[in-house]
């Protein structure tokens, strides 16, 4: 029987435990990084070696979001390296925040925290329903795929974009992003789960939130560049949008005395979407079956390609 190859594991003295079992279960061991094949990295790009010894032919990458890998050089630092994220990793967690995000906002749950009166007049004309809406979510990768299913299950419809237009299980219809203006006609609701690249700055602006209606809810658990914050405020103060959920901000963090954090129908949350108290399982997870791909030499989960940036 082969010997499974060696991979070190970098950093991080709590997080270490977590991810050598992770290898180990994966089917390699944790050796140095001079004979290592590969290698498990748990913080940051600031750390990150400034070279890499040649026998190290992947890198696997602890975020999904790699813009900061990207702008620190990075991957351009080492092209022969094969670099993964962990997109997909935590999916799941990410799209139950943002399912709740959206229910509380369609269900008025921000004006009803604050009311200290029982006035069910105020609610009637405010309190919607997912069922038989339109959610549209912009980035059909794992998130967006992890959320289907519970908007399905509650009644509604699902437009997915994606890059390519190759048709999303689950969606009713899916749209390329070239194809994005065709989107918002059909809209009631969106939901933004896509990389932030150049090519998606400001994704949502002023023309996209004109095109939306007055019950719509904008959700962002991608990154806060993907909307033009400015024109969210202006839509949000005129109310010609429902509201807006953002786990994510632009800028980032938010200050104190931000607009966002005042408005009855923005729901700021600090991008804790994926909390750290969940995060290591599911990287660990991510980290094992990642590794044993790469002992089998076959394809591995969530490759990085430096072309598209994420």
């Amino acid at each position: 029987m082969t010997p499974p190859r060696s991979i070190p594991v970098a950093v991080g003295p709590e997080e270490d435990r977590i991810t050598v079992s992770a290898i180990e279960r994966g089917g390699a061991v944790v050796a140095p990084l001079d004979r290592a094949s590969g290698l498990v990295w748990t913080e940051g790009p600031s750390r990150f070696p400034a070279t890499l010894p040649s026998n190290v032919e992947w890198v696997q990458l602890p975020s999904a979001g790699v813009e900061a890998w990207f702008d620190a050089g990075i991957l351009a630092a080492h092209p022969s390296v094969l670099f993964t994220s962990a997109a997909g990793a935590f999916a799941a967690t990410v799209a139950e925040h943002a399912l709740a995000l959206l229910l509380a906002g369609v269900r008025a749950l921000p004006e009803h925290l604050e009311a200290r009166s029982w006035q069910p007049e105020r609610f009637m004309s405010r309190v919607g329903t997912l069922r038989g809406s339109t959610v549209t979510i912009l980035g059909a990768g794992g998130i967006g795929r992890a959320l289907i299913p519970p908007l399905t299950a509650l009644g509604a419809d699902v437009v997915a974009v994606n890059r390519s237009g190759r048709p999303v299980p689950g969606a009713v219809r899916t749209v390329p992003v070239a194809a994005l203006a065709d989107v918002w006609p059909l809209t009631d609701h969106v939901v933004i789960a896509a990389p932030a690249t150049p090519a998606t700055r400001h994704l949502v602006g002023e023309h996209e939130l004109a095109r939306l209606q007055k019950h719509s809810w904008v959700i962002n658990v991608a990154r806060g560049s993907l909307v033009d914050t400015d024109a969210l405020i202006d839509a949000l103060t005129a109310r010609t949008i429902g509201g807006a959920g953002l786990d994510v901000t632009d800028p980032e963090p938010l200050p104190d005395g931000h607009p966002l954090w005042t408005l009855p129908n923005a729901i700021v949350t600090p991008h804790d979407s994926n909390p750290t108290t969940l995060r290591h399982a599911a990287f660990a997870d991510h980290v094992a079956a990642n590794v044993a791909r790469f002992v089998a030499g076959e394809t591995l989960a969530a490759r990085i390609d430096s072309t598209q940036g994420y």
